[in-house]
């Protein structure tokens, strides 16, 4: 069951598992991704029950998908289905989507992705601005993903890096 963008509430109970490319996607890749994740998420259940569900392709590069929570919890076979459909994707497209030690950042409007150790040499030697932006793929619910998603360098989890 799918959650109409109007319908969405700024709540804590909606949740959001970010799923994060090394790499913007082409525009076949993005048609074959929402078409895929669409169908998925039409029949997607919890023990028999369906899940109020949507997703978007953020900036290109990463799969957002939220649940509403109050309505029924994502069980853990739920969580591991998506992740099924996910992981076809990313080794259909060689997207990276499961490689969490990278950083993906804004830098003079664009969206830039380094391995996590290229990231900090870069901030420790001065090739990457302090003045960045900064992702954060670890939240969770729908609230912290509209106000924190994307930081301030200064602010974000990426700050003990900083020289």
């Amino acid at each position: 069951m799918k959650i109409d963008e109007s319908t969405i509430v700024e709540t804590n109970d909606y949740r959001v598992i970010v799923y994060p490319a090394s790499r913007p996607f082409s525009a076949r890749e993005s048609k074959v991704i929402t078409e895929k994740i669409y169908d998925f998420l039409a029949s997607w259940a919890a023990h028999g029950k369906p899940l109020s569900s949507s997703f978007k392709i953020e900036k290109n590069q990463f799969i957002i998908v939220c649940v509403d929570e109050e309505k029924e919890a994502a069980s853990g076979c739920s969580i591991d289905a998506l992740g099924t459909v996910i992981r076809k994707l990313d080794q259909e497209f060689q997207l990276g989507l499961f490689d969490r030690m990278k950083a993906s950042f804004v830098e003079n409007g664009e969206v830039k992705t380094l391995k996590l150790q290229d990231f900090r040499k870069g901030l420790k030697e001065g090739e990457i601005s302090e003045n960045i932006e900064v992702f954060d793929f670890s939240k969770d619910s729908y609230i912290s993903f509209l106000s924190d998603f994307l930081l301030p360098l200064k602010r974000s989890w990426a700050n003990i890096y900083l020289p």
